[in-house]
């Protein structure tokens, strides 16, 4: 392909002159952002808000999240809009790329930077006496809320523990970090008593070991204690159970519950399994393309699913007792994200469809006090 041809013919590939140029104008847009992300002594009252509802711990509000790719603009987060109340589980469901993990790294400033980029929105924190907006947050100033007032437990423990450092050395850092004033002594006693908290019977063994020498379960169990070393507000669990087995799934969810209540936190639950959503959360909220599609208590959503994409969800999962041939699955594909159409971001995989659905994206339409969906088909039944 010639350096001048924009697009093969036929295809959808970008000559070596235009990516280029979208790589030029994505390194002014980032600059510009990572430039005022980086300032030093940055006033409180640049990022001071008030909490919509002073009951939430978080509330995300029109959130886009972006990342600036040198074939376009990837939109993972577009416009999402939930709340997570204060001592409750919020659970967020959804397949792979609909934008679950995105929002919650952008709340904790850890977006692939600098082509990950939070590019419009509110995300505002309770503290307690204030609240901050972390989509203004400097860096300096979201160090010292990261891993103290909100810590987050990743999916895959072998890869987020360090594998040259001992137990031990991994959970003293994120202590004595948020604890300046206390001696090494207190820290390690800390440490032992965080780890003896989820759990593991041999804290002070476990202290002095590598993560290799521990299973995934117990690794799993060291990554808890590190995220409720400092007591946070808010625990973000991105698929906290993927990698293991159904006992240890069991048994760390039990653990999570039981903690969250032990020390009056709330939790994020990102998960893409219902089985957990049901037996963890209070609210769910169903995403698709980067968009919020339906929210409500778990009970509406597993009881009265509205939108078609979380009926297809509902009706994909295997039910105890009810034998089928083949489960169902959603037809089609997710539309490319770099290329959102600029109507509703499902109809081309929707077989309930509308005649409205031809129209601009479905607006929210409240269907209770606590139950919300983006669907044209719901508009002659707002709020009844």
């Amino acid at each position: 392909m010639s350096e001048n041809t924009k697009k093969a013919k036929g295809g959808n590939y970008l000559s070596a002159k235009e990516s280029r140029r979208i790589s030029k104008q994505n390194r002014k847009i980032t600059t510009a952002m990572e430039k005022k992300y980086r300032r030093k002594r940055v006033p409180e009252a640049e990022y001071l808000t008030k909490m919509r509802d002073e009951k939430n711990v978080v509330e995300f509000d029109n959130l886009h999240t972006y990342f600036f790719t040198d074939t376009g603009t990837v939109k993972a987060v577009d416009g999402v809009s939930f709340a997570v109340p204060q001592g409750k589980t919020v659970g967020v469901v959804g397949e792979s790329g609909c934008g679950k993990s995105v929002t919650s790294l952008s709340l904790m400033q850890l977006l692939q930077r600098p082509q990950g980029q939070i590019v419009s929105g509110e995300i505002r924190l309770n503290l307690g006496g204030k609240a901050y907006d972390v989509a203004k947050m400097p860096m300096e100033a979201m160090e010292k809320i990261r891993g103290n007032q909100v810590s987050m437990i990743f999916q895959e423990p072998m890869t987020s523990l360090n594998p040259v450092f001992r137990i031990g050395a991994q959970v003293d850092e994120v202590i004595a970090l948020h604890n300046p004033t206390w001696t090494k002594k207190q820290v390690k006693e800390h440490t032992i008593e965080m780890l003896k908290l989820v759990g593991i019977a041999n804290s002070e063994g476990v202290y002095s070991m590598y993560p290799h020498e521990l299973s995934g379960g117990m690794r799993q169990r060291v990554m808890i204690s590190i995220a409720l070393s400092c007591n946070p507000r808010l625990i973000i669990a991105d698929e906290p159970t993927t990698a293991l087995d159904v006992t240890i799934q069991a048994q760390i969810l039990d653990l999570l519950r039981g903690l969250k209540d032990k020390i009056n936190s709330s939790i994020m639950l990102i998960t893409h399994d219902l089985g957990v959503i049901a037996e963890m959360a209070d609210y769910v909220v169903v995403m698709y393309a980067g968009r919020v599609v339906e929210k409500g208590t778990v009970e509406e959503i597993f009881t009265h699913p509205s939108h078609p994409y979380t009926i297809g969800l509902m009706a994909s999962k295997p039910v105890i007792n009810k034998r089928v041939e083949r489960l169902y699955s959603i037809p089609g594909k997710v539309p490319n994200p770099i290329d959102m159409p600029d109507y509703c971001y499902f109809r081309d995989r929707c077989e309930m469809c509308v005649e409205k659905c031809a129209g601009a994206y479905p607006p929210v339409i409240r269907l209770s006090d606590t139950h919300e969906v983006s669907c044209y088909r719901y508009e002659d039944k707002e709020g009844k």
